[in-house]
């Protein structure tokens, strides 16, 4: 991926302003107590990542979308290849959601704030100063 694309700051937890700074405070989503920990702003560029109350309501909607296309691919898969029983497939699913939860919850995040933050060149030069 190259920087500078959005999908660039999703799948490497960085700053979608300057692609430099981290999102989240630790890069290990299974850490579970820290999981949902972002930093206030990038420590590089200082953009905010708190943008206002609610923002990440949206979100939502993206681990909903997630969600449908996940459970899309596995259940067809499980039906037409592997052609496994329903109450297994719904098992595995059900696995699959308590052990991605941490994941989606953090793409959905770093999704929704590139849709709003876009990548800016010059930010990505010059760190920021604190005055």
């Amino acid at each position: 991926m190259f920087r500078g694309t959005r999908l660039y700051s999703v799948f490497t937890n960085t700053c979608p302003k300057c692609h430099k700074g981290k999102f989240f405070s630790n890069p290990n989503p299974y850490r579970l107590r820290e999981f949902d920990k972002m930093h206030p702003a990038c420590s590089y560029c200082g953009e905010s990542f708190e943008r206002e109350p609610g923002f990440y309501i949206g979100s939502m909607y993206i681990s909903y979308a997630l969600s449908v296309m996940l459970t899309a691919v596995v259940f067809v898969t499980c039906i037409v290849i592997l052609e496994l029983n329903i109450y297994l497939i719904i098992g595995l699913l059900s696995a699959l959601f308590i052990l991605l939860l941490p994941v989606i919850f953090r793409l959905s995040r770093l999704i929704w704030i590139n849709i709003f933050v876009g990548y800016d060149p010059e930010r990505s030069r010059q760190p920021h100063r604190k005055p």
